[in-house]
């Protein structure tokens, strides 16, 4: 994942001031207010980046994820059939989402037919798997990213960090960044991954 320039002086401007931008959807408000809060886990945006793993892996058990304990390195994130759970907690929160966001005709292919994600050791036989457009690629990895760094914010976990890292602070204040936050919530909204308030659902 491309990592952000942000510092964590920066974000005493930037947060009041995005929130202040996203007044009028206050569910993507209400969404955001979570994400930020946990910037009191992690004020120098650095933290043990395996804190927190078990509640993950409890997670995948509990959404019915099948897990094999291998890195993605030694294949894939996603083999077709498993979620590899040797990694980050962040990166497996975030290929959780990937699952939850797949549509189940692809869940049976390597990286859920997207490509290869940036994790995974086989690229070659994974990229040669994808089977969707750019756009929905894109808009996929979109939805994942929010998805996931919801998920680390539900379980109390750092989620500024993987925000940053995943650039959804970048250009903060122009509207095209609000707009977007807003239409991925709205978006997982839609498909039933999070309520109102961006809290994740457990049903899948």
């Amino acid at each position: 994942m491309m990592l952000s320039s942000i510092i964590p002086d920066q974000l005493k401007e930037i947060l009041p001031s995005l929130e202040s931008a996203l007044k009028d959807s206050p569910g993507a408000q209400s969404a955001f207010r979570k994400i930020a809060a946990s910037v009191s886990r992690a004020p120098n945006l650095k933290t043990d980046l395996m804190a927190g793993h078990a509640d993950v892996v409890t997670l995948c058990g509990q959404l019915g994820i099948p897990m094999t304990d291998t890195k993605p390195e030694q294949g894939f994130s996603w083999n077709g059939k498993e979620v590899a759970i040797q990694t980050e907690t962040a990166v497996l929160l975030h290929e959780i989402a990937h699952w939850q966001i797949c549509p189940r005709a692809r869940r049976g292919l390597p990286d859920f037919g997207l490509g290869a994600g940036p994790e995974t050791g086989l690229k070659a036989e994974a990229n040669a798997a994808a089977i969707v457009d750019a756009a929905t690629q894109e808009r996929e990895e979109d939805l994942a990213s929010l998805l996931g760094v919801l998920w680390e914010a539900y379980l109390g976990g750092p989620a500024i960090i993987a925000f940053c890292e995943q650039n959804w602070l970048e250009l903060y204040d122009r509207p095209g960044t609000v707009a977007h936050f807003v239409s991925v919530y709205e978006d997982l909204r839609a498909r039933g991954l999070i309520d109102r308030g961006g809290c994740p659902a457990v049903a899948t």
